[in-house]
């Protein structure tokens, strides 16, 4: 049967054209991804299609090819499979079976939107409480770890306190497994409201080359010592506070952002890390040959964007990472700044290969 001449016709055929010639409900584009329910268990948040890969994956149903996706909705074996992609049985889907399906979809999608917010108002919770317990903090660890990292200033800004003793938990699928206990910086990530809706954990010790707490799983992986509570979607670790500047220097990280405060290139901006690659970026707009289109993806509601004040926006890009994707995310980002923002001005600084500004300021302070 695998020998059927009609196999290399079928196999030709993109699974996005397949998923269309079978009438799936509720799909949309997601990043590389097309993404949506199940059109046979209805889970929204397990089913998912790669044009790139020719591959779908429902993490209940199953997964494979075109032919197999085929087999799985229309509830048939391989040679009818081929025969409906090659045009020798029509296959339709009754009326009443499409309504079923677009009512699977829609009720799948309101189940995961409110499990999603529910899970959401959770972790926003638990992030509150994570700051609140911060605020008896002495600030003694997180002076410590920005001297290790030739980070001095004046005042520590108010976004940042720690805790003496922060338990690191290590999720394994539900379970929660407690691996350390030790020092942690926390900082703030407040939404543009600025309400706060996330904390940032670094967890410390003195004892480490970088200052970070070398956390190891049962397994014997070593583990981020970082940890984002809450919802980060859209929020920035607000280093400057209140300052309102017409220019923001945005840094992925605390310490990036911070060494780009200590040297004070830009006089009176706000300084604002902004936690993480994908949170500056946004969802990217897919084009067919580009791994990383640096086009922002607009439908995306929830990326981060500088308040309306702004009108000069720089991100300075870390040269320890991959240099083609971190320049398309920041490009994504800042063409996503300029399109909400009119007249805005947005720059790239790079401060070299390999290397991000704390590597620079830390140098400086070594040969000084």
């Amino acid at each position: 049967m695998r020998d059927d001449p009609r196999l290399d016709e079928a196999k030709a055929i993109p699974i996005e054209n397949i998923a269309g010639m079978l009438d799936i409900p509720g799909l949309k584009r997601a990043g590389n991804e097309v993404t949506g329910p199940c059109p046979v268990c209805g889970g929204v948040d397990r089913f998912s299609i790669s044009p790139r890969k020719n591959l779908f994956n429902c993490r209940q149903c199953g997964g494979g090819d075109g032919i197999k996706l085929v087999e799985l909705v229309q509830g048939c074996d391989f040679r009818a499979a081929l025969a409906f992609l090659c045009g020798e049985a029509a296959a339709p889907v009754s009326p009443e079976e499409q309504r079923r399906r677009v009512r699977r979809a829609e009720e799948a999608r309101q189940k995961s939107e409110e499990e999603a917010r529910r899970y959401r108002e959770k972790a926003i919770h638990a992030a509150k409480k994570i700051w609140a317990e911060a605020a008896g903090g002495t600030l003694n660890h997180v002076l410590h770890y920005l001297d290790r990292r030739a980070i001095r200033i004046d005042g520590l800004p108010l976004c940042l306190r720690d805790i003496d003793r922060h338990k690191y938990y290590q999720i394994n699928g539900r379970e929660a497994v407690h691996v350390h206990t030790g020092p942690c910086m926390v900082a703030a990530i407040q939404r543009p409201d600025g309400r706060l809706s996330a904390v940032h954990q670094t967890w410390l010790d003195p004892a480490q080359p970088n200052g970070k707490a070398r956390i190891v799983a049962a397994d014997g992986r070593v583990l981020d010592a970082k940890k984002v509570r809450g919802s980060k979607k859209g929020g920035a670790i607000r280093l400057t506070g209140a300052l309102k500047s017409d220019v923001l220097v945005m840094g992925e990280g605390i310490e990036t952002t911070l060494s780009a405060m200590v040297a004070d290139t830009y006089p009176g901006a706000m300084y604002w890390a902004g936690i993480d690659l994908g949170n500056m970026s946004g969802r990217m707009r897919p084009v067919d040959g580009r791994r990383w289109s640096g086009l922002p993806d607009m439908t995306d509601k929830e990326a981060f964007y500088p308040p309306p004040w702004v009108k000069r926006l720089i991100f300075i890009q870390d040269g320890d990472s991959n240099p083609t994707m971190t320049r398309a995310k920041l490009e994504s980002g800042l063409r996503r700044a300029m399109a909400l923002n009119a007249g805005l001005v947005a720059q790239i600084v790079h401060p070299g290969k390999g290397v991000d500004l704390n590597d620079i300021l830390m140098g400086v302070a070594d040969a000084g």
